[in-house]
C-alpha cells in the first residue's frame, strides 16, 4: 500500500495567496514610495471629506426639514442643562450660606432680647423698689402730720 496525498483546496488556496501577496506585497511597496501615490491618496482623502461634509449637510437638511434635531442641537441643549445644573448649585450654596448667616443671626438676636429681658426685669425691680419707699415716704410724711 502506497500512501496517497490527499487532494487540500484550502492548502492550494494558501500557497496561491502567499505567492501573490508577496508578488503584490514587493509592488505596492514601492509604489507607495512613490511622489505621485502620495498625491493620489491625498486626492482620496480630499474627495472623502469632500463627500462627508456634503453627507453632513443633506442630513442636517433633512433633519431640519422633517423637525427632528441634530446632534448640534442635543450638543446644545445638554450644553444648556449643564448651565442650568451649575446655577442651580451655586443658588443651593448660596441659600445654604444665608440661611447659616440667618441661624447666627437669631441666636444673636436671642442672646441680645434675652439680655434686654433681664435689664428690663432689673429696671422693673429698681422701679419697685423706689416705689416702696416713696410710698412708704408717704406713709410717714401723713401720719406725722
Amino acid at each position: 500500500m502506497s500512501q496517497q496525498k490527499n487532494f487540500d483546496p484550502f492548502e492550494l488556496w494558501k500557497e496561491a495567496y502567499n505567492q501573490s501577496e508577496s508578488y503584490w506585497g514587493h509592488i505596492l511597496d514601492e509604489n507607495m514610495k512613490e511622489e505621485y501615490f502620495s498625491k493620489w491618496m491625498g486626492k482620496v482623502l480630499e474627495s472623502n471629506l469632500l463627500f462627508k461634509k456634503m453627507m453632513n449637510q443633506t442630513t442636517e437638511g433633512y433633519l431640519e426639514q422633517v423637525n427632528i434635531p441634530t446632534r448640534k442641537d442635543l450638543s446644545s441643549v445638554a450644553s444648556l442643562v449643564v448651565n442650568v445644573d451649575e446655577k442651580i448649585d451655586s443658588m443651593e450654596e448660596l441659600i445654604e450660606g444665608v440661611k447659616a448667616d440667618n441661624q447666627l443671626s437669631e441666636t444673636k438676636l436671642k442672646n441680645e432680647i434675652k439680655q434686654l429681658n433681664d435689664k428690663l426685669d432689673q429696671v422693673l425691680s429698681l422701679l419697685n423698689e423706689k416705689g416702696k419707699s416713696v410710698n412708704s415716704k408717704e406713709k410717714e410724711a401723713k401720719q406725722s402730720k
